[in-house]
């Protein structure tokens, strides 16, 4: 098994044991902690024994623990500067008591897309795109909360072919999207709690059916894990009473741009030409 403690984490979270479970999402909380402190004083703040966290490197195919902490530190290297910039976040929260909602939301999305960018290996993202642009088909999946994400996702992405849709388009069957799928093509599903039952289905189906999938997410216990060829566990704390879409739409921009990068020419005649039926359609305002 290959990746971040993060990737093999969410591919084996499913087949973990309780506390085994526990000791991941332990580890997956306080990289600092992991990194920088004994296994003995991390057990004891934990309530693990020192084994479970043994056992767990092993479960993830890691030689040792030290070699699973190893993982994490390179991952703390990737974000010394978010963390400095954090922490003078937080004096300045502390020096000034009037401190408005709006600072601490913006300090909370950034530091979602801090932790996020930190946690992606580099050429993570770079594969993901290279399978999006090859495919023959592109479907995307989110609905419940995800359904706008989703939409403008599709609205986007049109602009560079006319191979991607949108799954469950009002007026349209999810069955009939999902016919015919396979190894030619790929699904970009966007998921988060409470997960769509439509959604974690029609992963697992393409899949299934030998179609490339690509998961988002922002839980470990998302029951579509184990149907993904690449997960992105995106970070979504927030000050706000409902989940975090900050960060999602910054890992779903960033793929966007990678795949229309990978079209060359192809996307700028192409964004030129709907462009140009969109003023011949009167679809936007024009001067």
């Amino acid at each position: 098994m290959s990746g971040s403690f993060e990737q093999r984490l969410a591919a084996q979270y499913g087949n973990l044991s309780t506390r085994l479970r526990e000791a991941g999402d332990y580890i997956a909380d306080n990289p600092v902690s992991i990194a920088t402190r004994s296994l003995r004083t991390l057990a004891s703040e934990s309530n693990l024994a020192p084994a479970t966290f043994t056992r767990l490197a092993h479960a993830l195919e890691y030689e040792n623990f030290e070699e699973l902490r190893e993982t994490m530190r390179d991952q703390i290297g990737r974000r010394v500067s978010p963390f400095a910039d954090r922490a003078d976040r937080l004096q300045k929260d502390a020096a000034d008591p009037q401190s408005s909602f709006l600072n601490r939301y913006a300090a909370a999305t950034q530091d979602n897309i801090a932790a996020l960018t930190a946690a992606i290996e580099p050429g993570r993202l770079e594969a993901v795109a290279d399978k999006l642009a090859a495919a023959r088909r592109v479907v995307l999946l989110g609905a419940l909360g995800s359904t706008g994400i989703a939409e403008y996702t599709a609205y986007i992405a049109n602009f560079l072919g006319d191979n991607w849709e949108l799954g469950a388009r009002a007026g349209s069957s999810l069955g009939a999207t999902l016919a015919g799928l396979d190894e030619r093509d790929a699904v970009l599903v966007i998921t988060k709690p409470p997960f769509a039952r439509s959604t974690i289905r029609s992963a697992i189906h393409a899949h299934e059916q030998g179609a490339y999938v690509a998961l988002i997410t922002d839980s470990r216990t998302c029951p579509a894990l184990h149907a993904a060829d690449e997960t992105f566990i995106v970070p979504t704390d927030s000050p706000h009473f409902y989940t975090s879409y900050v960060a999602t739409l910054f890992l779903l921009e960033a793929i966007l741009a990678l795949v229309a990068k990978r079209a060359g020419p192809r996307a700028t005649e192409r964004i030129a030409e709907v462009e140009r039926r969109n003023r011949l359609l009167d679809e936007v305002y024009a001067r």
